[in-house]
């Protein structure tokens, strides 16, 4: 994995892999973002799931809802661990902008791909 943060992606059933491999494919970036789904485990498992994708590191978990099992499972493991910031509701755009902005701290990086997520939802 290069350097900067990490970008780990926890969604119910297969939606974190597919977020993941897209904004692989957009970006031409690999081996960034971790996807964890929820699927075929209980709490337990998923937190651990959620605490071996973040290793440690300085990192933004990016989760699909603001709340449900995903983000409580994130919130539990990661509450003491300074350096995670939790966005929720993550979509595609804010993936693409948070790969090329590993390099900001994590509240910057999370704030930025926030405001790249909600910029980029609209009715045309």
């Amino acid at each position: 994995m290069s350097e900067g943060l990490l970008g780990v992606v926890v969604c119910h059933g297969g939606m974190a892999k597919a977020l993941v491999e897209a904004a692989e494919q957009i970006s031409g970036v690999e081996g960034v973002l971790v996807p964890v789904s929820n699927t075929g485990c209980d709490r337990d498992t998923l937190e651990q799931r959620v605490l071996a994708a973040v290793d440690g590191q300085p990192a933004v978990v990016f989760v699909d809802l603001a709340s449900g099992s995903c983000l409580f499972a994130v919130l539990k493991r990661l509450k003491d661990h300074a350096s995670a910031k939790v966005v929720t509701g993550v979509n595609l755009a804010m993936l693409v902008d948070f790969v090329f902005h590993r390099s900001l701290p994590p509240q910057e990086a999370a704030a930025r791909a926030v405001a790249a997520g909600q910029a980029s939802i609209r009715v045309p």
